[in-house]
């Protein structure tokens, strides 16, 4: 049998961030820097407050900072408090199948605080956790989603724990003991999209991260072939029942993986699976002036996994409306956008914004977009007016923020300051994105100015 396992442990022990391709640094620094604007701004949201009640400051020198709070943690709370933080919104980057910045970027902090790692060591780490994910989830020809489980939570928990162990400079053995040993805390529902858990799925599997790596250096063991055993977690995990664990050939640390796939960073604090389709809406509602007593039906094909995750039609409440497709065609055709103030209790249960919810129909396909399986091909659009006419707006494939229809390094500017400006104030966020954005020049991740002064 192929050695999956301690393959994928040779290679996140090597790599190398001076040999990496340049995208491999462009999409971890940009990942990272969204990822600490999105905590930053959910810090304060009842869930985070809940889970940080739940753990104790920490008196050791080597501990980690709440973000932005400042309160003294260890790295493994400081990890899961920051990842819920991080995700909470649902306003954190996309890419793969999953949210690969959510599990990475506060296992990294956290880790890498305590350690005094350098930014340059910090973007090789999110490298490597990230190949780790994709090469597995390309081993997988099944959705995850659709089998119930959240790929954030099971593929992250493995990159998550991949990154530590690169952190802590882990050699092979002991690299392949912390995978083994984040095969074993990995989990997550999709059932539990639109409520608080779903954050807690990043936060526990950045956690997860620090915990499997830390185990490891200190002697703890699992299986060596605990990814590719008959019994083991490609298999337990496989939607199709037919992971390709025994190919071969990986391809890691050649066939580099994060410069074809990349970070998609969000527009909108909702499900990805919502963004083309508010693309669409926002084009046409401009475009045509639209007003909601003017349409008598609004009608959006997606994906059949895009459908499962969107499960709240008639939402109730912030959290749930982050998941309802309906909601999010009310929000751009009404406020004509779909930002951090439209995801708000009194907004999603206001009069207008109900009955436009009630005026979407949704069709699906099970076609899947190749890189993104969770997706359709392209969402598609289209709005029966009252007087009979029918606006359709062309198919879209790729969302603004897209990997292939990236933000401005202005737009990206523009959205980490509207997140992170209210807790820092202007002059330390300004601070702040630029350490981010320039992050192999940070000496030691202890200089970025996190903490609100």
């Amino acid at each position: 049998m192929t050695a999956l396992t301690s393959d994928i442990a040779h290679f996140v022990a090597s790599v190398d961030g001076s040999t990496m391709p340049e995208r491999c640094n462009f999409g971890a620094r940009i990942g990272m820097l969204d990822c600490v604007g999105t905590m930053i701004a959910g810090a304060d949201e009842p869930a985070v407050k809940i889970v940080a009640q739940m753990v104790p400051a920490y008196t050791g020198n080597d501990g980690a900072p709440e973000i932005p709070g400042g309160r003294n943690l260890s790295a493994s709370d400081a990890a899961l408090v920051n990842g819920v933080a991080a995700h909470v919104l649902d306003y954190d980057d996309v890419g793969m199948d999953g949210h690969p910045s959510a599990a990475l970027t506060p296992a990294i902090l956290a880790e890498g605080w305590t350690l005094g790692s350098s930014g340059e060591e910090a973007v090789a780490a999110y490298v490597a956790g990230y190949e780790v994910w994709a090469l597995l989830q390309e081993l997988e020809p099944g959705a995850l989603h659709e089998r119930g489980f959240h790929p954030t939570a099971i593929w992250g928990t493995l990159a998550a724990a991949a990154a530590c162990a690169r952190l802590n400079h882990l050699n092979a053995d002991e690299t392949t003991n912390a995978i083994a040993i984040a095969a074993s805390l990995a989990a997550g529902t999709v059932a539990n999209f639109g409520t608080m858990t779903k954050s807690l799925h990043a936060g526990r599997t950045a956690q997860s991260g620090v915990l499997a790596a830390r185990l490891a250096k200190s002697g703890f063991t699992g299986s060596p072939d605990a990814l590719e055993h008959r019994a083991g977690f490609m298999r337990s995990h496989s939607a199709s029942g037919k992971p390709a664990v025994e190919r071969g050939d990986w391809g890691l640390g050649s066939d580099w993986r994060l410069p074809k796939m990349g970070i998609n960073i969000k527009r909108y604090p909702m499900c990805y699976g919502t963004h083309r389709a508010i693309d669409a809406m926002l084009d046409l509602a401009e475009l045509h002036n639209l007003a909601p007593d003017a349409i008598d039906e609004i009608h959006v094909r997606i994906g059949d996994a895009q459908d499962l995750m969107l499960r709240n039609r008639e939402p109730k409440t912030a959290l749930e409306a982050k998941f309802s497709m309906e909601f999010a065609l009310a929000s751009a055709l009404i406020a004509r956008k779909v930002s951090l103030k439209e995801l708000d209790d009194g907004f999603v249960r206001r009069g207008d914004i109900v009955e436009t919810m009630r005026k979407v129909t949704r069709s699906t396909t099970d076609e899947r977009l190749a890189d993104m399986p969770p997706f359709a091909p392209d969402d598609r659009l289209s709005i029966r007016l009252k007087s009979g006419e029918t606006l359709v707006h062309e198919p879209v494939v790729r969302p603004k923020g897209h990997w292939q229809k990236p933000l401005t390094e202005a737009e990206l500017r523009e959205k980490f300051l509207d997140c992170t400006e209210g807790r820092l104030g202007r002059r330390q966020a300004e601070e702040l994105f630029e350490k981010l954005n320039n992050l192999e020049d940070v000496a030691s991740l202890r200089e970025l100015p996190v903490v609100a002064m």
